[in-house]
């Protein structure tokens, strides 16, 4: 058992023994190597079979919504910065929470892993920064840093933004000469290239939703995706239909998003849905300084009214 996980465990446990929350919202062991899945624990006993690993990738904070009760959850830095979206947004309040801040070192990359083999995966298990990857034939020693997903190579909030108690010391924040490489590279293409990127990213989406459904920002009662009446979109596999859905779920996600890389862990295609939300991360900053989920005293860009807005269409 690594540190962090023990850690976990005796915090989680201690909070339900001693009825300071209702539960604790953690991760257990998934079935498989390489899988972790969300759990509720409402007793120590099942606290105890928390884990944590760098496949811990999905984010908690999806759990909150509406929530009543004195909840306990383990938060990771963009998991931390998705509870202060919630809490900013009225979806849950900071008293209810009791936040057990990890200082992330990344999650990994599962699909690049498993390219790696032509047999399943049998074992996996991380020791510092090396990993241990074994098949029936064969295995591997890897350095994690070399298989980190996407969004974490590019994260430099990897400590809990918001907590009431750490498990660790927090860990060095990454700095980076220009984090919007790969946006930037969108944005070189013409007219053309570019709507074909688009074209050929969407070619295998199966409109199954996983992007959607472990997005902590999509909360809305009712999808625009599923509204009836009006219809707003198609509910085929009509490309148009299919780009609407992407592209308005993006912009929905504007100011909101913490490049958390929940739509893409989620997504059975390994689509890059982040292709679609990274622009806008970009945007918000560039014009108006602004990342999301880092602050409860600040409402978001997006969201907020001066008089004074030099835009003709305040006048």
């Amino acid at each position: 058992m690594n540190a962090y996980t023990e850690k976990i465990r005796e915090l989680s446990s201690n909070l339900l023994r001693e009825g300071k929350v209702d539960l604790v919202i953690g991760f257990k062991q998934g079935t498989v190597p390489m899988a972790t899945v969300p759990a509720i624990a409402r007793t120590p006993e099942e606290a105890a079979t928390f884990v944590w690993d760098a496949n811990c990738s999905l984010n908690l904070a999806n759990y909150l919504t509406n929530r009543t009760e004195k909840i306990g959850i383990i938060a990771k830095g963009c998991d931390s910065r998705n509870i202060v979206n919630h809490i900013v947004e009225n979806k849950i309040s900071r008293e209810q929470l009791y936040i057990i801040g990890v200082p992330c070192t990344g999650m990994v990359d599962k699909p690049s892993i498993r390219a790696l083999f032509d047999l399943e995966i049998t074992q996996f298990k991380e020791e510092g920064e090396t990993l241990l990857v074994k098949t029936l034939e064969n295995e591997l020693k890897i350095d994690k840093q070399d298989y980190l997903r996407a969004n974490c190579r590019t994260c430099m909030h990897r400590n809990p933004v918001i907590h009431d108690v750490l498990v660790a010391e927090p860990v060095v924040e990454q700095t980076l000469e220009d984090p919007f490489k790969d946006v930037k590279a969108i944005e070189q293409m013409d007219d053309d290239q570019r709507w074909n990127h688009f074209e050929t990213l969407l070619d295998g989406c199966i409109r199954c939703y996983a992007c959607r459904n472990a997005c902590p920002l999509c909360y809305c009662p009712t999808c625009f995706v599923d509204e009836s009446n009006p219809q707003w979109v198609g509910k085929g596999q009509d490309p148009s239909d299919v780009r609407t859905f992407h592209f308005l779920r993006a912009y929905h996600c504007a100011g909101r998003c913490t490049d958390c890389g929940a739509c893409e862990e989620a997504c059975p295609m390994d689509i890059r849905v982040r292709d679609f939300t990274r622009k806008l991360v970009k945007d918000s900053l560039e014009i108006y300084g602004w990342e999301a989920g880092l602050t409860l005293d600040q409402r978001p860009p997006l969201d907020t009214f001066k008089p004074d807005d030099p835009d003709a269409f305040i006048k």
